[in-house]
Formats: structure tokens, sequence, C-alpha cells
């Protein structure tokens, strides 16, 4: 996690101390631990020793890999869950729609009760006559054609259930890819809590041999100052470092889809660190044939396509089977047999109905174009996503030379000033400016290597995914 305004505020006063820290890099990161099971305990506690405020944990902490961690966010991460569900209900749709070309069977069972010589003369144009009877039978009916209306329609189905995978994939990448920037964050606030501990430690030992300096008249006010204001400078640099490696401790908690802080210890990417890939129209085509976006949009597109087809054939007539059979043993005497059947035709051919069919089916073609026009917009975004990422990671490579060679020069011009100052050559300003370089060198080398780790894990996702 990047360091905030109040600490950089801190790190542009003057600093002092006699004692130089040791540099931050990336040669001498821990190993990797074995996988741990991915239960956590229910609570937290810092990672960096008693100087750390917060909640304590008697129990051991879990040693968390950034493996471990992706593979506990796509278990317990709710917004995967709700992706995958999402998706599963999808595919129930297109067995909604297919069920139209199966038959369909109903029972019925009737009992009426009226006067032999009424007839219901109201409500139509017939004049029918209604029986004392009671009966039971079964209608079944089944669609012999409607000219491909249903089986577009269960295409439309299968082509957006099979967009909703999709997004199901690509909100797993997002989740992961916000854990690798939860897991970098939080070893880059670790890294620059360190740095911060240091500091003080360093500016205490050199506010009390300067004060007792002072008590003896070898060292003016102005030092003895000097030493003090230091002191208290580090001091809020390490309040805002502890705050930012708690925040981005919570962070990784709630990207690993739980709602309390977790006991955790991380463990350090120790995997070799390489040049990004040095042809970016590569990773553009890769991006275009395996992002799980693109995919749900063509999928999308094709289902819009087909969902067109199918309000147009609404113009077409529907051709139905249908029969029935049963048995009335309670009846009117006029009604002479007991046993009922019929099986028939019926053709439905629309005629007119105010435009209705029409407007749909060019309703249908327009959201497909649009459909297509969002896919060729989307393709247009990752292709500058891909390349902005790509620039990102290779600036965030050359600046793991240029920040190691900056901590090199920072630690020789500290021991020199450091010298000049013990043998009165030098002021206390310069020393201090000295052990300000080599304090924001050593932040700069913190970052670099967390901020190259991070930006290759983004490019992976705007490419192939994580």
């Amino acid at each position: 996690m990047r360091t905030s305004a109040l600490i950089w505020l801190a790190l542009l006063m003057p600093v002092c101390s006699v004692t130089q820290v040791a540099p931050v890099g990336t040669s001498n990161l821990p190993s990797t631990p074995m996988p741990q099971p991915a239960a956590l305990p229910a609570s937290f506690a810092p990672l960096v020793g008693s100087q750390t405020p917060g909640p304590q944990n008697n129990g051991a902490a879990t040693v968390l890999s950034l493996k471990d961690a992706q593979a506990l966010a796509i278990k317990n991460n709710p917004q995967i869950s709700v992706a995958r569900l999402t998706a599963l209900a999808s595919e129930q749709v297109t067995r909604e729609v297919r069920s139209s070309l199966w038959p369909a069977a109903k029972i019925d069972l009737t009992a009426v009760d009226a006067d032999p010589g009424s007839r219901i003369t109201a409500g139509g144009l017939n004049n029918p006559i209604v029986y004392q009877r009671a009966a039971g039978g079964a209608v079944v009916s089944q669609l012999i054609t409607d000219f491909g209306r249903t089986t577009n329609l269960i295409s439309s189905a299968n082509l957006a259930a099979k967009a909703e995978n999709q997004n199901a994939v690509a909100t797993k990448e997002q989740i992961l890819l916000a854990v690798d920037q939860a897991f970098y964050n939080a070893l880059q606030s670790h890294e620059i809590l360190t740095v911060a501990q240091q500091t003080v430690s360093a500016r205490q030992m050199v506010a009390d041999q300067v004060g007792a300096l002072f008590k003896n008249k070898l060292k003016s006010e102005l030092d003895f100052s000097f030493a003090n204001v230091n002191l208290a400078q580090a001091k809020l640099l390490l309040l805002d470092a502890q705050n930012n490696e708690n925040a981005a401790l919570a962070a990784l908690s709630a990207v690993l889809g739980f709602s309390n802080l977790q006991n955790v210890q991380l463990a350090d990417d120790t995997s070799a660190i390489s040049a990004p890939q040095s042809n970016v129209d590569d990773l553009i085509s890769t991006a275009f044939s395996m992002r799980p976006e693109i995919l749900s949009l063509e999928f999308e597109s094709a289902s819009a396509v087909k969902f067109q087809k199918a309000q147009r054939d609404l113009l077409f007539p529907d051709i139905r089977a249908m029969g029935a059979v049963g048995d009335t043993p309670v009846r009117n005497p006029l009604i002479t047999s007991n046993w009922y059947g019929a099986v028939g035709v019926d053709v439905e051919i629309p005629v007119f109905n105010g435009f209705l069919f029409t407007a749909r089916s060019r309703e249908a073609a327009l959201r497909a174009q649009a459909a297509s026009e969002r896919l060729r917009d989307l393709r247009n975004r990752i292709s500058r996503d891909v390349r902005t990422s790509w620039l990102n990671a290779t600036t965030a490579y050359q600046r793991l030379s240029v920040t190691q060679q900056l901590l090199d020069q920072a630690n020789l011009a500290l021991n020199l000033a450091q010298s000049r100052y013990n043998l009165g050559l030098a002021s206390i300003v310069e020393l201090s400016q000295a052990q300000l370089q080599q304090t924001q060198a050593q932040i700069a080398g913190a970052q670099a290597s967390y901020d190259y780790r991070l930006a290759l894990a983004i490019l992976q996702y705007q490419t192939s995914g994580i």
C-alpha cells in the first residue's frame, strides 16, 4: 500500500541518525512456506511485534502465501459465489425455453351443478348449454412447428447462459487481481513500517547522544533541538506506517471473504523477477482471444442476433396438434356416453395486431446492433488497457535498478556526512539531509519491488487472466 501524504510530509522534514539503517531490497526475501489450511482464526494480530497498536491474539498466526490467499478468496469471497449462481440460473432459462418443444399434458377434474334448462347467454357470441356432470380427463398438446421461433429462442438462451459463465470467470479474475493488490500492498506497508521502526530507533539514539553532549556543553542547543524534532517526526512516520499496514491487512481480510480481521503472517513472494514481454501487440492479440469480458460480449451479441430472428418468426403461423380423452361417470341423461375422446390440429395465423410483432422484431434488431457496438468498444478499451499496463510494467521494471542505485548512493552519502559531522566539518543540517535521502531511498526501494510485481499481475490480468 502506498504511503499516505502524511508520511511523505514527514519525510520532507530534516531527519537525523548516527546509525545506518539496513537497506531494503529484493535479494533478502524469506522463503515461501508450505501451504496452510484454508480456514483462518477469527481474530487478528498485527505482524510487526509489540510496537504495532491493535488487538493481539495469543494463538499462532497462519502463514499465508499469495497462492494460498488466491485459493482462499475463490472459496470464500461471496462475489464469486453470486456470479457462479447467476450463471447456473441462466442455464435453467435454456431448459425453460426448450420445454416448448416437448408435449404438454394435463389432467382435469371437473364437477358442475347447473339448471338443465339454462344457457350462458352473456359474455360471448355462442349460447352454450351447461350440463350437470362430474368428469375427469387428460388433454395433450404438441407443437408441430412455429417455423424456427422456438429453436432460435433456445439458441439465444443458450448463448446468454454462456455469456453469464464468462461473466463468472471475469468476476473470479477480478477478485484474484484484488487479492494480488491487497497482498502486495500489505507486504509493501510492512516493509515501510520496518523502515519507520528502524528510523525511530536510530533517531532515539541520536537524541540521547546529542542530549548528553548538550548537557556537557559539547553540542549547541540547535543540535539538541534538531535531534528532538527529528525524533518526533520519526514517531509520526511510524504511526502513519502502522495505520497503513493495519488498513492493508483489513482490505486483504475483506477480499478473502471475511467480515473480521484475520490473524495471518504473509509470506513474501520469492519468485524470480524477469522483464515483461517486449512485444505488446502479441499481448493485445492474446487479450482479444482470452479475456472473458470479450468472450461474454461475443456470446451476448450472438444471442441478440438469435433473439432478433425469433422475434421476426412471430409473423409466421403456429401449428399444434391436440388431443383429449376422459370419463364422465356422473352426467346429465342428455350426455349419452360416459367416455369421450377427440383429436385435432390448430393453426394460428397472425393477421394484424397493431404492428406489435414488427415492432418487436425491429427492437431486437437494434439491440443486436448495440451489442455489436459494445463489443467493438470493449476491444478498443482492452487494447488501451493492455498497452497501458505493459508500459507501467516496463517502467516499474526499470525502476528496480534505478532505486537500487539510489539506495547505494544514499548509503555512501550518509557515511561521508556522518564522518564529516563527527569530525566537526559538517553541520547537523547536512547530516539530516543525507539521512533523509537514505530514508526516501529505502522507501522507494521497498515500493519498487512490490510495485513491479503488482504491475506484472495487472498485465497478466489484462491479457490472459491470473
